[in-house]
């Protein structure tokens, strides 16, 4: 089978890796708009669920993306006339350009040709043509109406910068400012770089003149606004630089159906989820997986796209009902700002209203050293537990360790 790629980003590179494993004739492509090694963004976020599914399909990939990686094991909530409080919960940090050096090594190694600087406008001629261009897709705007995309935008405004200084876990830190509040999503995703999401609302995006500043009179604006938070390293806006604008507000893309005879949509040009949930590459790379399966089954063409989309579908309910309610609340986050510290960082957690009693208690009392670090000890524990079931544990390969 003759399959291109449209897009190189995670999910057009892993599939391309998956495709090849399940059948080395297959005459695979993958097309990247930008040149080799050049992408915009910094780092990604994901979970041992995304590693467990990694290591299932392909050991080799999922082991140097594991070994790649950052972790952290608790979330950390700072905010104005707030003492910082503590969240539990660990996850992992890769930069993106690592994660695409990683999958394209992997790719091409199978034998998958990648296709730098390459025009993504036409879909080219192939057996199944993957449209992985993402939320803008251009192959998908070829029959817009056949696939019936919608776009629903977010009212928030945000910008996604990296800075040098190197945060110690994944941290929300809000700030009250003349105009309001203002806030950042950091976490680390290697030794010398964090991604530092910030966030507003548009009202407080206009007063703080955010709107009119270029990129970087934006940046040294924000870089006063949080300086206690940055330990004196810049903020950096590569869109900015490439003479984009960084500000955006968030587009929910959902589209009626996902394929079109040989053509199948996958990652952000199927579906979008906010970044406040960080599952957007988890998500891209899990339809791969979906799609390779599909693929590999032997069914006719149609019968596999058509289990792949019913499939993937039915895993993005719970995940994109999270995602609204993330980012609704923080459309609201002013609501909760006058809330003592424990409940203001509860809150955050709680964003989607679901958690027992309980929870509540144990958060409170893991605001407390000796608690939180034998809740932190327990995480560990659990992560080691479920590294050392998965494939490449019986192999002699270092096992994963919480921190």
């Amino acid at each position: 089978m003759r399959i291109t790629c449209v897009g190189g980003g995670p999910a057009g590179l892993y599939f391309a890796v998956l495709a090849k494993l399940a059948d080395p004739a297959h005459d695979v492509t993958v097309l990247e708009r930008n040149p080799a090694g050049v992408t915009y963004g910094w780092g990604v976020v994901f979970w041992d669920d995304l590693l467990d599914d990694l290591f299932a399909y392909d050991p080799v990939s999922a082991r140097r993306i594991s070994d790649a990686a950052c972790r952290w094991d608790e979330y950390e909530v700072r905010a104005t006339g707030k003492s910082v409080s503590h969240l539990p919960g660990y996850g992992f940090s890769l930069g993106r350009h690592k994660l695409l050096s990683i999958l394209g090594t992997r790719a091409s190694e199978l034998g998958v040709d990648i296709r730098y600087s390459s025009d993504l406008s036409v879909v080219p001629d192939a057996d199944l043509v993957v449209a992985c261009d993402g939320a803008g897709s251009a192959i998908r705007s070829q029959d817009a109406s056949h696939f019936g995309a919608s776009v629903d935008m977010g009212r928030n405004k945000y910008i996604w910068l990296g800075t040098k200084h190197v945060f110690d876990t994944f941290t929300f830190g809000f700030e009250k400012t003349h105009a309001g509040w203002i806030w950042y999503h950091a976490y680390p995703f290697d030794d010398g770089t964090s991604t530092f999401i910030v966030e507003c609302t548009p009202a407080v995006w206009s007063a703080l003149e955010l709107d009119r500043l270029d990129g970087a009179a934006g940046c040294a604006r924000l870089e006063t606004i949080f300086a206690r938070h940055l330990g004196g390293e810049r903020l950096i806006d590569h869109r900015a630089e490439a003479g984009g604008t960084g500000w955006m507000s968030f587009r929910r893309v959902t589209n009626q159906r996902w394929d079109n005879g040989n053509v199948v949509l996958m990652g952000d040009a199927a579906h979008t989820t906010h970044f406040a949930i960080g599952s957007g590459t988890k998500l891209a790379m899990q339809d791969a997986m979906a799609l390779a399966d599909a693929v590999a089954s032997g069914a006719p063409l149609p019968v596999a796209l058509e289990r792949y989309e019913h499939r993937r579908r039915a895993d993005l309910v719970p995940l994109q009902r999270a995602a609204l309610a993330s980012s609704e609340w923080f459309e609201r986050m002013p609501e909760y700002a006058d809330l003592p510290s424990a409940q203001f960082s509860y809150a955050l957690s709680n964003r989607r209203g679901e958690y027992p009693l309980w929870r509540y208690l144990l958060h409170l009392s893991t605001q407390r050293s000796v608690p939180r670090a034998m809740l932190r000890s327990a995480l560990s524990a659990r992560r080691w537990n479920r590294a050392r079931r998965r494939p490449d544990a019986e192999m002699g390969v270092p096992l994963l360790t919480g921190g």
